[in-house]
């Protein structure tokens, strides 16, 4: 929609221009969309053709948007060749615009990314279609909660693997851990104060701020969060991730984690949540145990994922309520709908009946494993690795790095070579000085080895002088 001004002392060609030029500049045009034809666009403006396709020959000329012959005119990709004032003015707008457009890049280091080559498809799309041919129950809905077969399952696995101690009727199921964060808000009196690690995972952050909270971000270590004595007295919940704290990969001790269980116990009211990211996946000796297990007097709030263990695709998280707040549940919030299908939710219980969802597990860890050793080795040998941290667990790894360039450039000049790299500053809440040195996250999830040593060597062209010039 080009709002053309017929009072106006400028010609309509150049009003045309300016309105696309604006657009891509940014970011509502993304790069490679496909511009309207001469025809079409003149027919919906009521101008000749004539005057469109000068404002399209303006635009070629500036290299706003590039003309491809048979099929059309297409824009271009400006993030990286903006005016620094302009860039400065529209970053935010273009990074939002890239992390969508990760097609666009030949590597993508995600810490998100799981191993898609290797997922189940047969034996998904058999539990599916044992879904589906069960006509008696396929058009049921599940109760508030979700499917109780599949808490059942959870419940069975969660002490398995993790040590909870929950019943199935304890388990919420959800659409995502942002979803059941809003749900989790609303079961707490007030406005509760939380604190959270910082860096941390931003969308917990913005998801609990705008539910409401008052969210606050706390100092870490090397063993992970750290309440100072003003926000102890003031602290309603901690936000942790002892088992694998995203971004920073550290494990949080046993003494720690008893501290914060103590903190809780001092006052009535007082709750942490457990987000148990990346828990499965732990390359050296056995699983560290979920904080929830340790947890005597029911003041922690688990939560847990299938994002990385399955596929992001499903959209579906779990959540373990302790007593008090499960009767609050069941007396207040009944009358809410399941925000997970009912097929999907029979898929997965189907999944982890079967046995499919551990042996899944399994064969993923030993993938996993094999790419991050692959990619742990390799940033050993490079001159511009000044430290690895978050190792032996998860799905990425945090590098500190040496040279001249700041983040932002590192990300830039990656970026202009198809190479998507993630800095930690973009986790952080505020401002945060982690590191002297720009700091990235290398995730490997998504990566074929050959990916990562191609990565490795496109950052090898940008840092590796740069480096021998500091050292």
């Amino acid at each position: 929609m080009i709002a053309l001004q017929s009072n106006d002392k400028i010609p309509f060609y150049e009003q045309i221009y300016q309105a696309i030029r604006r657009d891509i500049e940014d970011g509502k045009i993304s790069c490679g969309e496909k511009l309207p034809s001469t025809r079409l666009l003149a027919s919906n403006l009521a101008v000749s053709r004539f005057t469109v396709e000068l404002a399209y020959e303006q635009l070629v000329s500036e290299g706003y948007i590039r003309s491809r012959a048979g099929s059309g005119f297409f824009a271009c990709d400006l993030v990286y060749h903006l005016a620094p004032d302009h860039n400065e003015n529209t970053s935010k707008k273009n990074a939002m615009h890239m992390r969508e457009e990760s097609l666009a890049y030949r590597i993508d280091f995600s810490p998100y990314a799981i191993d898609e080559q290797h997922f189940p498809y047969n034996v998904w799309r058999r539990r599916s279609k044992e879904v589906l041919d069960d006509e008696e129950n396929l058009l049921r809905t599940t109760g508030t909660k979700g499917d109780l077969s599949l808490r059942r399952q959870i419940a069975t696995y969660l002490y398995r693997a993790r040590g909870v101690k929950c019943e199935p009727e304890q388990i919420i199921v959800g659409a995502g851990n942002d979803t059941l964060l809003s749900l989790l808000v609303q079961l707490i009196d007030g406005q509760p104060t939380v604190i959270m690690e910082n860096p941390t995972y931003v969308q917990a952050y913005q998801t609990l701020q705008r539910s409401g909270c008052k969210v606050c971000k706390a100092a870490t270590d090397g063993d992970g969060i750290l309440l100072s004595e003003e926000q102890k007295s003031r602290a309603d919940i901690v936000y942790v991730m002892p088992s694998h704290q995203f971004p920073l990969g550290t494990v949080m001790p046993l003494k720690r984690r008893l501290a914060l269980l103590d903190w809780a116990n001092e006052k009535e009211g007082r709750y942490i949540i457990e987000d148990d990211h990346d828990s499965e996946f732990r390359y050296i000796g056995k699983p560290i145990p979920s904080l929830q297990s340790r947890d005597s007097f029911e003041r922690v709030i688990y939560m847990g994922t299938f994002s990385k263990s399955i596929t992001p695709s499903l959209r579906m998280s779990y959540m373990v309520l302790p007593e008090a707040l499960l009767s609050r549940f069941d007396l207040h919030f009944d009358f809410y709908s399941s925000t997970v299908s009912t097929q999907q939710q029979r898929t997965v219980c189907r999944f982890m009946e079967a046995g499919d969802f551990e042996r899944h597990l399994n064969r993923m860890r030993r993938n996993y494993k094999a790419k991050h050793d692959h990619l742990l080795q390799e940033l050993k040998k490079r001159k511009w690795v000044k430290k690895i941290s978050g190792a032996n667990a998860g799905l990425h790894l945090v590098v500190e790095v040496a040279g001249e360039y700041s983040e932002p450039e590192i990300l830039k000049k990656a970026a202009v070579q198809g190479v998507k790299i993630y800095g930690l500053k973009e986790y952080a809440i505020g401002e945060y000085d982690w590191s002297v040195h720009p700091t990235l996250l290398l995730g490997f999830g998504g990566l074929s080895i050959g990916q990562i040593d191609e990565g490795l060597r496109i950052l090898d062209q940008i840092l590796e002088k740069k480096a021998c010039y500091e050292n």
